[in-house]
């Protein structure tokens, strides 16, 4: 009954809208890909086992895509508002062939939750209840979101102190695959002014040992982050260090609650995007992470960009280079470097322009090692560097394709 209740109180607040409600808010997002790989079958993609992330551009052999939907409900005299929100997700890989009866297939409620914004008893903050993806930090070009502490759970947000944002979060599970409900205390204070344009953000994550657990330890993880903005205009730099301890690990999310305290994880992440000149854009990334237990270390590192150059008003080039090292204790590096030029039809001719329609040619090589950790994955584009996939122990690739990506 404890999992639901949060949902349930933002399943109440959905059928209290009353006359004076404001008019439905949308906010798609969809992507989808389909191709052929140089071997006659269909597209493959390409990831490095041990890796939390890989490419995207021409490297995403799925079809996803998310409906946002959000009602005020009722606007007060001090002008605070009660707001519902709803996303519905739908995801496919390519290996399936259904899309309603396939078991690979998921239709979920990613997002369901009320809130109260800008109240006054919290100086302008928000309350909220339900289920949220909740101040998430990613890098686009490889969707790796290094600062994810969504979930089910209650807070407050955004309090205002002088101009510091203050929030706190109690999370009880972080999406539906979690296996347990596992308390987690999410402290987040942002808004702090270090140089012109340039902020630092500061995260607490907290996790009590679980009672479902004999091994675990109690978890934790700090993260700081320094965001600056007005590069080159629209342009903004993330540059994020964290650790954490046990089921901290998750960097913000809850990792396995069975981890004891010598699991630790060190992680820096550095995003930077601008758009150059108004037909010139890129973005650029780098991953440094370092797991240590007592079972061994292991350590990931990551580094791509992508490049976009608007032609004219409404085609674009583009191209995409990554490439990953994964190296455990005992073991070889393992070796992934992933190339995709595509030439985009678009709305407009700038980077994040949106709606896009991209001819794509990905290819993708790798070394001996990467392929013998990737025997036996079910991770589909891990699997594509094994000795048994369609490219055999050739240890090289290409896919050939098209790849759709809107949002409105």
């Amino acid at each position: 009954m404890i999992k639901y209740f949060f949902s349930c109180i933002a399943a109440v607040g959905l059928v209290l809208a009353s006359n004076n409600a404001s008019a439905l808010d949308f906010s798609p997002y969809i992507r989808a890909e389909s191709g052929v790989n140089t071997e006659g079958s269909s597209a493959a993609c390409f990831k490095l086992a041990g890796a939390a992330a890989k490419y995207r551009m021409g490297n995403e052999c799925e079809v996803y895509a998310e409906l946002m939907m959000g009602q005020e409900l009722n606007k007060f005299s001090n002008d605070s508002a009660l707001n519902a929100h709803v996303m519905l997700s739908a995801y496919m890989p390519l290996t399936s062939k259904k899309m309603l009866d396939d078991t690979n297939t998921d239709f979920r409620f990613a997002q369901f939750y009320m809130s109260w914004d800008k109240a006054p008893a919290l100086n302008g903050g928000n309350l909220w209840a339900g289920r949220r993806y909740y101040k998430r930090e990613d890098v686009h070009i490889n969707d790796f979101f290094y600062w994810n502490p969504q979930g089910l759970g209650a807070g407050i947000e955004d309090v205002s102190i002088g101009k510091l944002k203050l929030s706190y979060a109690l999370f009880r599970d972080d999406n539906k695959d979690q296996k347990y409900l596992t308390t987690r205390h999410d402290i987040q204070l942002r808004g702090l002014d270090v140089n012109p344009d340039g902020q630092l953000e500061f995260g607490l994550s907290i996790i009590p040992k679980s009672s479902h657990t004999t091994t675990g330890d109690d978890g934790w993880a700090v993260t700081v982050q320094h965001r600056q903005i007005n590069i080159m205009g629209d342009g903004n730099n993330k540059l994020a260090v964290q650790y954490g301890v046990g089921p901290g690990v998750g960097l913000g999310g809850t990792g396995t609650i069975d981890n004891g305290s010598d699991v630790k994880r060190f992680r820096i992440v550095d995003g930077l995007y601008a758009q150059i000149t108004p037909k010139l854009g890129g973005l650029l990334t780098a991953v440094y992470q370092k797991d240590t237990s007592n079972a061994g270390d292991q350590t990931w590192t990551s580094m791509g960009g992508r490049v976009s150059y608007g032609v004219t008003e409404h085609f674009k080039m583009q191209a995409e280079l990554g490439q990953d090292w994964v190296t455990p204790s005992g073991g070889d590096t393992r070796r992934l470097t992933k190339l995709t030029i595509a030439p985009s039809w678009a709305i407009a001719s700038n980077f994040w322009s949106r709606p896009e329609l991209r001819f794509f040619c990905t290819y993708a090589q790798w070394n001996d090692a990467a392929s013998i950790a990737a025997i036996g994955s079910g991770d589909y584009a891990v699997a594509s560097l094994a000795p048994t996939s369609a490219f055999g122990g050739s240890n090289h690739g290409a896919t050939i394709g098209l790849q759709f990506e809107g949002w409105w």
